[in-house]
């Protein structure tokens, strides 16, 4: 029995991960969650099922919400009025971070954006291990969270870079010649002008079920090329040797390609839960983690080129993770400016990645020493980025 806290438990990995948890509860219990708290009534309702001990909420003012939530939430169940325990809660910017040092063995970080580095670092220090589907925490913070992670501390959840674990399982680290991380190619695939793109059209993902930002981040390519930083702090391996290619049925998850010429794939329905349910249970498997492919029926796999013109994000950040330092941690923090303003309707689809480029390119490199530096580098990137897209006063922050 493995004792987890979720962070960003009401978000779309983590209600998969309750999923998975309440379909294994010989394997998993769940002491704490922690989300933004723009959903009380759900996490509520995960509190109780689950008996946590503890939960957080970023907001300070859901506190209130969460407590008239759960008393809702009881009188649903047809508790009586102080007949069910209520866990403690904390509220604040640092609830996150709190929750992600209490007692557990795993900790599954779920959050979405770099508000993720803080609790992901608190999770390192308190020594659980770390099951990350928060890549931008390691994207932002990379120097920081690999000097802070004991060997194996950390287990990828993200779909690529947990086939690609296990695929690594098929030989020595040395035997290694290349990564090959896969994409869906996203709605646009085969598309050369994007001018018109809608915020609908952004957000019609062909294949997976995910939040806005990731979303668009699939869209713009960015999520992949996130992922290629990801995968060169998480494995150690060159830029220079590791590739994206396009595969829009999105069953071949990541590959492996060994120096004798044998090359390793994972191979999967587009599920999350499977990732999670490793993720949580590294290095074992979780029987029936999701429905496996039915081989008796019949398949076609294709895999293309990266349309590198229509879709620069991959090349701008394996720049900006072969620059260092805060770089990576700019190129994110940018883009995460840019997609809230296309959200908002604030510009249209291709200015997301002119101003992450237009950014970086003002950026001058740093070192990655503090959570300070990571911070003042992103700060001065979210300003500059709102400032390009046109949103300070829309904010209040002229």
């Amino acid at each position: 029995m493995r004792d987890v806290v979720l962070l960003g438990s009401t978000g779309s990995i983590g209600t998969q991960a309750v999923d998975v948890v309440r379909r294994n509860p010989d394997r998993f219990r769940v002491v704490g969650l922690a989300a933004g708290g723009s959903d009380p009534t759900t996490l509520a309702e995960q509190a109780l099922d689950l008996g946590v001990e503890v939960v957080g909420v970023a907001r300070a003012t859901a506190a209130q919400d969460l407590q008239l939530a759960f008393y809702a939430a009881a009188q649903r169940r047809g508790y009586a009025t102080g007949d069910h325990p209520i866990p403690k809660i904390l509220a604040g910017p640092q609830a996150a971070e709190e929750v992600a040092a209490w007692p557990c063995d795993v900790v599954l970080n779920g959050m979405t954006g770099s508000i993720g580095l803080a609790p992901t670092l608190a999770a390192l220090d308190a020594g659980r291990t770390l099951a990350l589907a928060n890549k931008e925490s390691l994207i932002v913070g990379g120097p920081l969270v690999k000097s802070r992670a004991r060997p194996d501390q950390l287990v990828p959840v993200d779909s690529e870079h947990s086939a690609l674990a296990q695929c690594l399982r098929g030989g020595r680290r040395d035997e290694v010649r290349r990564l090959v991380l896969t994409a869906s190619g996203g709605p646009f695939r085969g598309r050369s002008d994007l001018t018109d793109v809608t915020v609908d059209d952004a957000l019609a993902h062909p294949t997976w079920a995910m939040g806005p930002v990731i979303t668009v981040n699939s869209a713009t390519l960015v999520n992949k090329g996130l992922e290629v930083i990801e995968a060169h702090l998480l494995f150690d391996v060159p830029y220079a040797a590791i590739d994206v290619v396009v595969h829009p049925q999105s069953l071949v998850h990541s590959m492996v390609e060994f120096i004798d010429g044998s090359t390793l794939a994972q191979v999967s329905p587009p599920d999350m839960r499977l990732p999670i349910a490793l993720g949580l249970a590294w290095p074992d498997r979780v029987a029936d983690a999701q429905p496996p492919m039915d081989w008796t029926a019949r398949h076609t796999l294709t895999f293309e080129p990266l349309d590198t013109n229509a879709f620069p994000a991959v090349a701008l950040a394996r720049q900006a993770g072969e620059a260092g330092g805060t770089a990576p941690g700019v190129f994110n923090a940018a883009n995460e400016e840019a997609v809230a303003a296309f959200l908002a309707g604030a510009v249209p689809f291709p200015r997301i990645i002119e101003t992450v480029e237009r950014v970086l390119g003002e950026h001058t490199v740093g070192n990655c020493a503090t959570l300070a530096d990571v911070l003042e580098a992103e700060t001065w990137a979210r300003r500059r980025a709102r400032e390009l897209a046109g949103t300070d006063l829309a904010r209040g922050e002229a």
